[in-house]
């Protein structure tokens, strides 16, 4: 395929921006100090502090033990994301986030590979997908590929993005894109930081 000029990336939505965070699905609570996840509505106990940090996750310190009766369970917010397109098998928290966001945002995205054996980790370590482009040399494909790449560097702070590949083009969240010797012509190459792996008390939202 010959070089392409890289394309600025149009969005067909909305200007709506869509963030994503990641929330735990319940408290998870336990006698001793420590930073521990707590769901954003449980009432706090008396001697219970909330601490920063990611603020789109909520850790509660504990300086001693903490009644369980005094939690209550939460239900998972209305706009939680669905799995998406991705097996999420593998991949890293802010990996599942970028996969859920773009198969709820671009529904007609109808395959993103996740973990694979690669010469390189971004795939192995579940920092990478790949977004599957249908038609992906016609104007509609070309199109529908731009406006993935402009979704995920709108989105690249919740993402935690580190980079996108699509069409020869290298695109990083600072606004830095590079032409040439990059290929994937047929699908969009996404890459996160990762986030760590989840431990299964994730909840992934849309705001």
């Amino acid at each position: 395929m010959g070089r392409h000029e890289s394309a600025k990336p149009t969005r067909r939505r909305s200007p709506f921006l869509m963030a994503v965070m990641v929330v735990p699905a319940a408290a998870l609570l336990a006698a001793g100090g420590g930073a521990l996840p707590v769901a954003a509505d449980v009432p706090v106990p008396d001697g219970v502090t909330i601490t920063g940090g990611d603020s789109s996750v909520l850790m509660v310190a504990a300086p001693q033990a903490v009644n369980m009766a005094n939690l209550r369970k939460v239900d998972p917010p209305p706009d939680t994301l669905p799995v998406g397109r991705a097996p999420e098998s593998g991949l890293q928290v802010k990996t599942i986030l970028a996969a859920r966001a773009i198969s709820a945002e671009f529904p007609e995205i109808l395959t993103i590979g996740g973990v694979r054996p690669d010469s390189l980790r971004w795939h192995p370590n579940g920092l990478a997908l790949d977004v599957m482009i249908a038609n992906y040399g016609s104007a509609e494909g070309i199109a529908l590929g731009d406006q993935i790449v402009a979704f995920a560097m709108a989105n690249a702070d919740r993402f935690a993005l580190q980079d996108c590949i699509w069409r020869d083009t290298y695109y990083t969240p600072d606004g830095g894109a590079q032409v040439g010797g990059y290929g994937h012509y047929d699908h969009v190459h996404i890459t996160t930081k990762g986030g760590g792996y989840p431990t299964g008390a994730e909840i992934y939202t849309a705001r």
